[in-house]
């Protein structure tokens, strides 16, 4: 992997619900299918605050807080990774910066994000122009347990455990950190309105809630994926 950026992500908050994979298709690009698990798609809201970002050979880094909505799916060369509905940031360099670099759908947000104790509250407000409102009220963290890694094949790990992203036409970028160290999370969810912003109904079921307290992560270059020659090894 060829890098780009390196970062701390913290106070990881990874909330999601279980959405019909036909919803979540409509929402998809040409190439992109929905990866499931038991039938079942998933559409996540994950929040953070961004640390010392710091393009290869900087020596300034930023710092803000983000969320995205995500699903996971499959790319046309067989693999998987996420692929985000939306990234929202209090930071107008970096939203610049992302969407040259890696051509994905940033938005500028206002985002105040603090913390007492273990609890981390975040309130986000979209203000990109000509842009869908979005916003974001929600108080989380830890229910007490250890953080460790997700168990290989867990739904935890399916979804958390992804190092690549896809992008309309046929591209991918990557990711590398250390597996995210994760327990449950408590969460008081007040206010959220991006699944509407991204022409989704958001499901009204409680969501699957993980926390993290963070991790370094390596970002590199977006790079043309396609799908296998079938004639390779025939």
């Amino acid at each position: 992997m060829r890098e780009l950026l390196t970062m701390s992500w913290r106070d990881a908050l990874f909330a999601h619900w279980r959405v019909d994979p036909e919803a979540v298709e409509e929402a998809l690009p040409t190439g992109l299918v929905p990866a499931t698990r038991d039938g079942v798609a998933w559409v996540g809201v994950v929040t953070f605050e961004m640390a010392d970002i710091r393009p290869h050979g900087s020596p300034v880094g930023l710092e803000f807080g983000e969320v995205n909505l995500r699903t996971y799916v499959e790319g046309p060369d067989g693999g998987r990774g996420v692929f985000f509905l939306s990234l929202d940031a209090d930071d107008e360099v970096g939203v610049s910066v992302a969407r040259i670099a890696y051509d994905l759908p940033y938005y500028r947000a206002r985002i105040d994000l603090s913390r007492e104790d273990d609890a981390v509250t975040l309130r986000s407000g979209r203000v990109h122009g000509r842009s869908p409102p979005a916003a974001l009220d929600v108080t989380y963290g830890p229910t007490g347990g250890e953080a460790t890694p997700a168990d290989p094949g867990s739904l935890a790990a399916f979804l958390t455990e992804h190092y690549r992203f896809y992008l309309p036409g046929n591209r991918v970028g990557t990711v590398a950190h250390d597996p995210w160290r994760l327990t449950e999370a408590t969460v008081d969810l007040r206010r959220e309105s991006l699944f509407a912003a991204a022409g989704l109904e958001r499901p009204d079921t409680d969501p699957v809630c993980h926390y993290s307290p963070g991790s370094e992560v390596t970002a590199g270059a977006v790079e043309r994926v396609d799908a296998p020659d079938p004639e390779v090894g025939t």
